[in-house]
C-alpha cells in the first residue's frame, strides 16, 4: 500500500486527491487546484469562438486529432473541448510534488478570487475565459461556459483515497469493553459492533440466531461502515440525466438526453455495465502482464543487490591481490638491489686492494732508492781518488739497476679510481610505466543462437554469441560436432566468424554440437550442447560445379545430357558415406544404342572418359542388349537385357554391407556389382548426346531387398 501513495496524491498540492477531477489528458487534479491554476484569457479569445472553431468535436477527441501541442516557454497550444485558441505563456513553479504549475499572470477580478462566497460554503464560478493547463503533461485547454463542471468527477479516485486514509488510521477498540477498551478483533457486519475477542465470546457467541452473523476484520467493517450507498452518476452536461451508456467513439459515459440530442446522436454507444465488465476484465488482463514484469523485476532488483555484494567481495579480492603483486615486484627489486650492491661491494673493494698493493710496493722501492741516492751522494763527497775508482763501478751498475726496475716512461696507477658499471634501468623503468592491467581470463562459454541454427538436407548451420555481460577479448572460436552416431566430437571450424555451416553430414542423423571461445591466456568452456537432426531422405540433384563442361543440365538439375559424341560424366550434389540409398533415372532419349554408365565414384573421378574406366568409379555400363560392371576398367558379369527409351535404371548403395547393385525396369540386373566399399561416394552417370535421363532421388528402397541389421541406426531413402 505505501507503494500506492504517489499515486493517490495531487501534482499541485501534493496531498491527497480532495474532489479529484479528469482532465482530458486522463491526469487528475483537485477541484481547488484547478481553480488555482486557472489562466485568465484575452476577451478577444472567448470559450464561444473556442467552442464555435471546434463545433461537432467531442470533447476528448482532440487527444486523437491534434494529441494538444506540448507546453514551450515560446508558445503553447491551448484548446477547449472543442477546439483551440491561442493563450500566453505564463510563467511556471513547482508543486510541492515537484510539478511545473502555471498560476494565473495576471490577478484576478475579486470575483474571481478562490474563496467561499459568505453563507454558502461552496466556490465561486471560474471566470470567463479562463483556461488550464495539466501540471503533468503541460497540455492546456480553454475552459466553456460549464467551466471546471465540465470536467468529470473521478468518485473512484476518491474512494480509494478515502479507503487508503482509513486502513491507516489508528486501530479500532472494542465497543464493549466498561474499562481500558482492548483493540477489536472483529466486526458484525449485522450488529454494526467492533468485539475484542473476550467480549465476543460473551455477548456474541457463534450460536442460535448469531451463528448467521458475518464477521469481518476491523479495517474491512470501517471501510463497509463508513462507505456511503454507491451514488448514481449524473451527466455533466444534463445533471438530471443519470449515466446509463457508454460512447466508444469518444470513450465516455453518456445519458440518454446526450444519445438523443447531444453531439453522441450519432456515436456508437454500449450499455454501461457491459462496458464496465469488459473494461475490468481488460484492466486485470493488463494487470496481470504487469504483474509478471513486476515479479520479473523484483528478481532482477535481487539480481543487482547480489551483483552489488559480488563486485564489493571482488574489488576487496582484487585490491589485495594487486598489493601483493606489486609488494613482490617490490620484494624481488630489493633482493635485486641487494646483488647489485653487493656487487659494487666486491669492486670497491678490489680496487682498494690492488692501489694499496701498489702503494705499499711503491713505498719501499722509494725509501730504497733514496737510501742508495744518499749514500752515492755521500760517497761522491769523498776525496781519496783510489779508494772511489774501487766502488765507483759496482756503484754506478745499483743506481742503473735501480733506474730499470721504475721501469720506463712515467709511473701509471695500476687501478682507475672509476668504476666501470652502469646501471641499466631503463627498460625496467619502462615496463613499470607500462605496467598495467591485461585480460589473463579465458572466454566464457558462448551462447548457441536456437532461432539462427538449422539443417537442411545434410547440412547445417550453427550460429552463437558472447554472453552480454562478458568484457573478456575473444581472439576466435572452435566448434566441434560428433559423428552423429554417438561418437567422438571433432573440430569443424576455427575461426573468428560466429556462424558456420557444415556440409556433407550422414543424412537421418542426429548431431550433437557445442562451441568454445579462446584467446591467448586459453581456451573456455564449451557452450550448451545442441543436437540438430538431419533430413530422413537423401534428395541431391546433379551437380553442375563438378560436371564436365560438355554436360547440359535442365528441370532444375534433374535433367542431363551432353553435346558430345564422347563419354562425359557428371556426379550429384550430395556425397554418401552411411545408410542405405536408392535412387532411380529415366532414359528420356536413347538413339543410336549408346552405352551409357551409371553408379558411383569419387569426388576426383575423371569427368572426359566413361565412368568406370578409372579406380574412382564403380558403374554399370548398359546398351539396348546387355550390360557389364566396370571399375578400372576392368569389365566383368556381362549379363542379358538392355534399356530404351523410357527404361528405367536403378541404384542401391547399402553401407551397413558395403555393396551396389543395379536394377533395370524394378529388377536386379546380374549380381552383387561391388562389394567392400567404405569412404565417401557420389552418385555418377556417364553418357553422350545420344542418351538423356532425368534422376528421381529419395525414393523407398525396393520391395525385394533387406537391409542389413543396422538399417535402423542409419539413413533409409
Amino acid at each position: 500500500m505505501d507503494e500506492m501513495e504517489e499515486e493517490l496524491k495531487c501534482p499541485v498540492c501534493g496531498s491527497f486527491f480532495r474532489e479529484p477531477i479528469i482532465l482530458p489528458c486522463s491526469h487528475n487534479i483537485c477541484l481547488a487546484c484547478a481553480r488555482n491554476i486557472l489562466v485568465q484569457t484575452p476577451d478577444a479569445e472567448s470559450p464561444q469562438s473556442s467552442r464555435a472553431s471546434g463545433s461537432g468535436v467531442s470533447d476528448y477527441d482532440y487527444l486523437d486529432l491534434d494529441k494538444m501541442s506540448l507546453y514551450s516557454e515560446a508558445d503553447s497550444g491551448y484548446g477547449s473541448y472543442g477546439g483551440f485558441v491561442s493563450a500566453p505563456t505564463t510563467p511556471c513553479q513547482k508543486s510541492p510534488n515537484g510539478v511545473r504549475v502555471f498560476p494565473p499572470s495576471v490577478p484576478h477580478p475579486p470575483q474571481a478570487q478562490h474563496h467561499l462566497l459568505p453563507h454558502t460554503g461552496v466556490l465561486p464560478p471560474v471566470p470567463r475565459n479562463s483556461c488550464l493547463t495539466c501540471p503533468q503533461c503541460h497540455r492546456s485547454l480553454t475552459l466553456d461556459d460549464r467551466g471546471l463542471r465540465g470536467f468529470p468527477k473521478n468518485r473512484v479516485l476518491e474512494g480509494v483515497v478515502d479507503r487508503y486514509q482509513q486502513s491507516k488510521a489508528a486501530a479500532l477498540k472494542c465497543q464493549l469493553c466498561e474499562k481500558s477498551p482492548r483493540e477489536a478483533t472483529v466486526m458484525c457486519e449485522q450488529c454494526d459492533v467492533f468485539y475484542c475477542d473476550p467480549c465476543r465470546l460473551r455477548c456474541h457467541p457463534p450460536r442460535g440466531p448469531l451463528a448467521k452473523h458475518r464477521l469481518v476484520p476491523p479495517a474491512q467493517g470501517r471501510i463497509s461502515r463508513r462507505a456511503s450507498p454507491r451514488k448514481t452518476s449524473t451527466c455533466t452536461e444534463h445533471e438530471l440525466e443519470n449515466l446509463s451508456m457508454y460512447c466508444v467513439q469518444c470513450k465516455t459515459p453518456v445519458c440518454y438526453q446526450c444519445l438523443e440530442d447531444g453531439k453522441h446522436s450519432t456515436h456508437e454507444v454500449k450499455a454501461l455495465g457491459a462496458m464496465w465488465k469488459l473494461h475490468k476484465g481488460q484492466l486485470s488482463q493488463a494487470l496481470n502482464v504487469l504483474s509478471d514484469r513486476a515479479a520479473e523485476a523484483k528478481e532482477f532488483l535481487v539480481q543487482l543487490r547480489n551483483m552489488v555484494q559480488h563486485i564489493q567481495e571482488n574489488g576487496v579480492e582484487f585490491e589485495a591481490c594487486l598489493v601483493a603483486q606489486c609488494d613482490a615486484l617490490i620484494e624481488a627489486l630489493n633482493r635485486r638491489k641487494a646483488q647489485l650492491l653487493s656487487r659494487v661491494t666486491k669492486e670497491h673493494e678490489h680496487k682498494l686492494s690492488v692501489v694499496r698493493d701498489q702503494i705499499s710496493h711503491c713505498t719501499v722501492k722509494l725509501r730504497q732508492t733514496t737510501g742508495l741516492m744518499e749514500y752515492c751522494l755521500e760517497v761522491i763527497k769523498e776525496n781519496d781518488p783510489s779508494g772511489f775508482l774501487q766502488i765507483s763501478d759496482a756503484l754506478i751498475r745499483r743506481v742503473h739497476m735501480t733506474e730499470n726496475q721504475w721501469g720506463k716512461g712515467s709511473l701509471t696507477p695500476r687501478m682507475s679510481s672509476d668504476f666501470d658499471l652502469t646501471l641499466d634501468s631503463g627498460p625496467l623503468l619502462q615496463t613499470i610505466h607500462q605496467l598495467d592491467f591485461v585480460q589473463m581470463k579465458v572466454p566464457a562459454a558462448p551462447i548457441l543462437q536456437l532461432e539462427e541454427c538449422c539443417t537442411q538436407t545434410n547440412s547445417a548451420t550453427l550460429s552463437w554469441k558472447q554472453p552480454p555481460l562478458s568484457t573478456i577479448a575473444v581472439d576466435g572460436y572452435i566448434l566441434e560436432l560428433d559423428d552423429g552416431n554417438g561418437g567422438q566430437f571433432r573440430e569443424v571450424y576455427v575461426g573468428t566468424e560466429m556462424i558456420c555451416t557444415v556440409d556433407g553430414l550422414h543424412f537421418n542423423s542426429a548431431y550433437k554440437s557445442r562451441v568454445k571461445a579462446f584467446n591467448s591466456s586459453g581456451v573456455g568452456q564449451y557452450s550448451k550442447m545442441l543436437v540438430m537432426q538431419t533430413s530422413e531422405i537423401a534428395w541431391f540433384t546433379f551437380d553442375p560445379a563438378s560436371a564436365h563442361p560438355d554436360i547440359i543440365l535442365s528441370n532444375d538439375n534433374l535433367t542431363v545430357t551432353c553435346n558430345s559424341y564422347d563419354d562425359r560424366v557428371v556426379m550429384g550434389n550430395t556425397g554418401f558415406s552411411r545408410g542405405v540409398h536408392y535412387w532411380e533415372m529415366t532414359i528420356d532419349r536413347y538413339d543410336n544404342h549408346p552405352d551409357p554408365a551409371f553408379g558411383i565414384a569419387r569426388a576426383d573421378v575423371m569427368k572426359d572418359v566413361m565412368l568406370g574406366k578409372d579406380d574412382k568409379a564403380w558403374a554399370m555400363y548398359v546398351d539396348n542388349n546387355r550390360s557389364w560392371f566396370m571399375h578400372n576398367n576392368s569389365h566383368t558379369n556381362r549379363t542379358d537385357g538392355g534399356i530404351s527409351k523410357g527404361a528405367t535404371v536403378g541404384v542401391l548403395l547399402d553401407f551397413t554391407r558395403g555393396i551396389l547393385l543395379f536394377l533395370i525396369n524394378d529388377e536386379q540386373q546380374g549380381p552383387v556389382a561391388f562389394n567392400t566399399l567404405e569412404g565417401m561416394y557420389y552418385p555418377a552417370i556417364s553418357l553422350n548426346r545420344n542418351v538423356q535421363v532425368t534422376l528421381h532421388s529419395g525414393l523407398p528402397i525396393p520391395d525385394f531387398y533387406t537391409p542389413g541389421e543396422s538399417e535402423a541406426a542409419v539413413s533409409v531413402c
